[in-house]
């Protein structure tokens, strides 16, 4: 039987948002490869669900200051080095620009970049001691933002620009940073995600029902449908396994071939042809009742 001493002793990984999904899969395959995994949740029920040989369960808010500080203190308490960061917690939540709430939009922010910015420079200084390295989870949103993706994938687009920066600033400082896009990914996370759309979706007012509720009808079946089809959580934490792993990793690892096609377009079409195909994708997704007005206003876009 290992013993804590031991433990301490070994290469750590913390992982963040480790309640389920794809953080869940990405400790347990980092332990087995022999690490000690901090694994980041919220509750104690996650923490038990998750205490298996090798992973050590924190509870973790990110966007509560005293948590990260006692994370920081249990990882500088260990001997052995800090190998690598996996900034993986996040919430999603869907809506048209104009009626999302400021604070909804606050919240989106708070979770998915301000967080993961207040747990990155808690423990940088200890990544850059021991030449660890730094893991993102962006997003497909990070690339390309549909209708309705507006408020998730500003903070994806704000944590791939925070990267780069950062990639720039501490490569020569020994660290590396690396970010990992997932697209369809089946996850309690996407079915959470969903069911928040809804809601804010019942909550809009008459006028924006008539403006944006067959567009929110049509994404959120066409994202129900790119999760049922999507990538495992465990091929998901296999792609991050490497990006923790590789003695070169690449700035960037996609997960899935929806979001591997989406991100190479993005770099060799148009925009309005990006829109176009954008569209044509959507088109099976728009319910019947909508006006056919909508969806010609729609693929003309």
């Amino acid at each position: 039987m290992t013993t804590s001493s031991e433990l301490d002793a070994r290469d750590c990984v913390v992982v963040t948002g480790a309640s389920t999904g794809i953080g869940a899969a990405s400790a347990r395959e980092l332990a087995r490869q022999g690490f000690h995994v901090l694994a980041g949740v919220r509750r104690e029920q996650d923490a038990e669900a998750l205490r298996l040989p090798g992973i050590e369960p924190v509870i973790l808010d990110i966007t509560r200051a005293d948590h990260i500080a006692e994370l920081t203190a249990r990882v500088n308490a260990r001997t052995g080095a800090l190998r690598a960061l996996v900034n993986n917690a996040g919430v999603s939540a869907n809506a048209p620009v104009e009626t999302l709430p400021l604070d909804e939009w606050r919240r989106l922010f708070e979770v998915n970049l301000f967080g993961h910015v207040a747990v990155t420079q808690a423990l940088l200084p200890t990544l850059l001691r021991h030449s660890g390295r730094l893991i993102n989870i962006s997003s497909v949103g990070g690339k390309i933002a549909m209708g309705t993706f507006g408020p998730y994938g500003a903070t994806k687009f704000a944590l791939e620009a925070v990267s780069d920066a950062l990639r720039r600033e501490v490569a020569p400082l020994g660290v590396k940073v690396v970010v990992v896009e997932p697209g369809g990914i089946r996850t309690k996370m996407a079915d959470r995600g969903i069911a928040v759309t809804n809601q804010l979706a019942k909550a809009m007012s008459p006028e924006h029902q008539d403006r944006y509720g067959p567009l929110v009808q049509a994404v959120t079946a066409q994202t129900a449908a790119f999760t049922t089809k999507g990538t495992s959580a465990e091929d998901a934490a296999q792609v991050i396994s490497k990006a923790v792993n590789a003695r070169k990793p690449r700035t960037r690892y996609t997960i899935g071939r929806d979001a591997a096609l989406l991100t190479r377009l993005t770099r060799v079409l148009p925009d309005r042809m990006l829109d176009r195909l954008v569209a044509a994708g959507l088109r099976p997704y728009w319910p019947k009742t909508a006006a056919p007005s909508l969806k010609q206003a729609a693929d003309r876009a």
